[in-house]
């Protein structure tokens, strides 16, 4: 039986539900879990989430409550029942829960990983041209031949997965169906790693995100490529791109079963709005709700034949606010990868002054480092100064996203990518 509680009652031993207020305040990956930890206890009630929904038939209700049955309340809607049909893949395993931090591992800064970061893009390039080409010919996929370029974006990705991710987001229109995939498979690798999984489950999920679009080879170039707006038939070919993939690496050598299922369903909304299959809910795999998730990121981030990019902080505020699409423990384990103000965002210090973001503080996403270079002030270009803005000494703080097309800057990526 659901009972909704203020925060300030909680206690160990109660199994939460849910919990209310914005999904950035919540403490915890995941929710329906008992809670066991002072240390979590201590962390929700220092959230700022103003209340919980606690399940009092699988943990301890309030002291001193009435029978449960006198005072049940209604079930919010999120926590409704899914009817999940059999699966047709075993699906990966869901991280522990709660998951308070990823796999600790060294990790390098941006500026060291840059350089081998851009020797991967570009041996990545040709290779997933060779492999989507040989697609587009109607020859089969062998998976095996992948495994290294997988292993190489995971390797970096785990040195710092900011420098391989944001290098990819700055691929051109002309080769964004090849560099969308190998973004996808680096942000699908970092997204695996801080959801919990282990090294295996983090390449399959790499290998997923790297052959995810390969139905886009089955697509016919002047709709793929158009510049203008698809029509309606256009569009209802280029939603056909995922049940294509699934056939052309149904068919194909060594592909896995996570691999087929993202490939098919990685277009599926948690409101059950998606493509093909309209699933919804659980019904939908943990792998598909992560490349949902990634596909979109990189999709909006990335110039396209038909529009131009929009900026990484401005994309991570519109995907928060698109209310039934993506699993919201997925995706606020995404920000925690990519930043609430991801490399390359333009933010307006409290001085006044402009800066782009260059790599992330894990520790506290709202200070990462960034490059002063502009004061708004003075309407003038400043010195380029480098700032951790998660150092006390620092003494500044970012007080608002900016838009670089408002601001007519058009060189954000030479600054983030000087080392």
């Amino acid at each position: 039986m659901l009972k909704r509680i203020p925060t300030e009652q909680v206690e160990l031993g109660m199994y939460l539900q849910s919990m209310e207020g914005s999904w950035l305040s919540h403490p915890f990956w995941k929710t329906k879990f008992v809670l066991r930890e002072p240390a979590d206890l201590a962390a929700l009630k220092k959230s700022g989430v103003p209340a919980v929904w606690i399940d009092v038939s699988k943990g301890h209700d309030v002291a001193g409550a009435v029978a449960p049955a006198a005072v049940a309340a209604a079930q919010p809607a999120e926590a409704a029942p899914v009817v999940v049909p059999e699966p047709t893949s075993p699906p990966l395993p869901p991280p522990s829960s709660p998951v308070s931090s990823p796999p600790a591992q060294a990790r390098v800064s941006l500026s060291a990983e840059i350089e081998q970061a851009t020797q991967l893009m570009n041996r990545s390039r040709e290779q997933v041209m060779a492999l989507f080409g040989e697609a587009r010919m109607g020859k089969s996929v062998s998976a095996e031949q992948c495994l290294p370029l997988v292993e190489e974006i995971a390797n970096s990705v785990s040195r710092n997965p900011s420098a391989l991710i944001s290098l990819a987001r700055l691929k051109t229109k002309d080769d964004y169906t090849y560099m969308h995939s190998v973004a996808v498979c680096a942000l699908m690798v970092s997204l695996g790693r801080q959801l919990g999984m282990n090294e295996d489950q983090m390449r399959e999920a790499g290998m997923a995100g790297l052959l995810h679009d390969i139905g886009k080879m089955a697509m016919p170039l002047d709709i793929l490529n158009k510049a203008g707006q698809l029509t309606d038939a256009e569009f209802n070919v280029i939603r056909s791109h995922p049940v294509r993939g699934y056939q052309i690496l149904r068919d194909s050598e060594g592909v896995s079963d996570a691999a087929l299922d993202v490939c098919l369903h990685h277009h599926e909304k948690m409101d059950g709005t998606g493509y093909p299959k309209r699933l919804k809910g659980e019904q939908i795999s943990l792998l598909a709700r992560m490349g949902a998730v990634c596909d979109v990121y990189d999709a909006i981030t990335s110039t396209r034949p038909y529009k131009t990019a929009w900026d990484p902080a401005g994309s991570i505020q519109r995907m928060a606010q698109w209310t039934g699409q993506f699993d919201p423990v997925v995706f606020k384990a995404f920000v925690m990868c990519v930043g609430i103000y991801p490399v390359g965002s333009l933010v307006k210090l409290e001085s006044g002054r402009l800066a782009v973001v260059v790599d992330l503080n894990q520790q506290n996403l709202a200070a990462p480092v960034v490059r002063v270079f502009y004061s708004t002030r003075s309407k003038l270009p400043v010195s380029v100064l480098t700032l951790d803005l998660s150092d006390p000494g620092a003494g500044d703080r970012i007080v608002s996203r900016e838009s670089p097309q408002d601001w007519g800057f058009t060189h954000l990526d030479e600054i983030w990518r000087k080392s």
